[in-house]
């Protein structure tokens, strides 16, 4: 069947289909189900014919509109709360996977960068991290505290201060991808090189074994977040860059569905961060076998719901 001659069978009934959409609060389920089920099968048949078409982005639009008039407002059980954590956010970063791999490879690029920099240039290290805290960092290692940073202040508003702080530069990170993928990817940069030349500022003072002890004690879940919330901006931004059949708009929102979803799942890992960060870190006088553990099992979690489940959700083994 030629486009035209598809078009012009079907277009009354696409007519009467937006007119559904308009007057859904006042229509029966079988009224919104016979529609909704009419359109999918349209929009099925000009995605195989005719995929390029502006008619397909139509229909899809048209179906994504009356899908969402259907179920808006659908009553949630509370077992959403649970099937939230170990379903939809496994499943949204498998979606998601080229995203976190471009995210992390480009949070690993500026790692390496900051290294270099700080290594060709000792001044870099102050640029990055100011002088005040190189300043301050000096005389806890000239007092045999390298670390003392970390127990500036006490415990709780240590605890809620960073687990805010971090919580707003993965929204931030994320926010950026309205600027594209761009300014996602400036922010994954600028904090890479920060780390790695951090990391690079102790090695220079022999004191890598205990910055890395210390500080992947909570980086661990730190970083990673960060990273996925890069993942979630880069959603957002391809959204912009990459909207394929659909309208740039109903792409760039789709995106951003995708990329809050993402976001908010990294919520507890930075509560977690911060708190170990708060109440855990600032104990160097703890057992390295004990600090060593805890960086495992974080690297452990990160392996299992960001990488295993994900890949198993999809393989099958999802509950339906």
């Amino acid at each position: 069947m030629k486009e035209v001659t598809f078009i012009r069978r079907n277009i009354e009934k696409w007519k009467e289909a937006e007119k559904v959409v308009e007057q859904a609060t006042s229509l029966s389920p079988d009224r919104l189900a016979d529609a909704y089920t009419d359109l999918t099968a349209d929009l099925a048949f000009a995605q195989t014919h005719f995929p390029t078409s502006r008619i397909t982005i139509y229909l899809n639009n048209l179906a994504s509109a009356l899908h969402n008039k259907i179920y808006r407002n659908k009553r949630e059980k509370w077992s959403r709360v649970i099937t939230f954590w170990t379903q939809e956010i496994p499943q949204t970063m498998h979606d998601a996977r080229r995203e976190l791999l471009v995210s992390f490879l480009i949070f690993i690029v500026s790692v390496a960068v900051g290294v270099i920099s700080t290594v060709g240039d000792p001044d870099f290290v102050r640029l990055i991290l100011g002088n005040n805290y190189v300043d301050m960092t000096l005389d806890n290692i000239a007092n045999g505290e390298p670390m003392a940073v970390y127990n500036g202040s006490s415990e709780v508003p240590m605890f809620l201060g960073i687990t805010l702080n971090n919580i707003m530069v993965s929204f931030n990170c994320f926010a950026m991808g309205i600027l594209t993928s761009f300014g996602t990817g400036y922010m994954l940069f600028a904090n890479g090189v920060m780390l790695g030349s951090f990391q690079t500022f102790f090695f220079q003072h022999g004191l890598l074994g205990e910055s890395m002890l210390a500080v992947w004690l909570h980086g661990t879940l730190e970083i990673w977040a960060i990273i996925v919330a890069g993942a979630a901006g880069l959603a957002l931004g391809n959204g912009w860059l990459f909207p394929g059949t659909y309208s740039r708009l109903e792409s760039f929102r789709r995106g951003a569905k995708r990329g809050v979803k993402i976001v908010i799942g990294t919520i507890p890992v930075f509560i977690m961060a911060g708190f170990i960060e708060g109440f855990i870190t600032r104990h160097t006088e703890l057992p390295d076998a004990l600090r060593l553990g805890l960086i495992l099992t974080s690297l452990a979690f990160i392996l299992f719901y960001y990488i295993y489940l994900p890949n198993r959700k999809r393989h099958g083994n999802r509950e339906t």
